[in-house]
């Protein structure tokens, strides 16, 4: 495996979905949008988790055990939030969640999160360089 492509494939991956969340807020689809906010999230940590090990990256979407794996001490403060962002991939993949999760993912709601994901994305690709 080289892992640098690996890396890359991780990166990639994870500025199209970026994209994609972004385009996601513009239509106000704002669970589908912190949804992908999650796979963002989840992606750039894989790419750095591949980069510090050496080795893929489990299959696991937990963001905490990702950041953990790659190493990265990240203040108490982002790991409180890795945790809550956790739950935006629960909580839009199981119907009894579903329903629940439109109705909170207001305008507000969903700005608040958005902008903490992109700016915590932001930071961590910084780290990839």
């Amino acid at each position: 495996m080289d892992y640098k492509e690996v890396v890359m494939y991780w990166k990639k991956t994870a500025e199209h979905d970026f994209d994609t969340m972004l385009g996601l807020k513009k239509l106000k689809r704002y669970s589908d949008c912190l949804f992908f906010g999650h796979i963002v999230l989840e992606k750039i940590l894989k790419a750095l988790v591949v980069k510090i090990t050496k080795k893929q990256s489990p299959r696991i979407h937990d963001l905490v055990r990702l950041h953990d794996l790659a190493k990265l001490n990240l203040s108490e403060e982002y790991i409180l939030f890795l945790k809550e962002v956790n739950n935006f991939n629960i909580a839009t993949r199981y119907p009894d969640f579903k329903l629940q999760f439109y109705q909170v993912c207001t305008r507000d709601f969903t700005e608040g999160y958005y902008k903490r994901i992109v700016a915590l994305y932001e930071m961590l690709c910084q780290k990839l360089k």
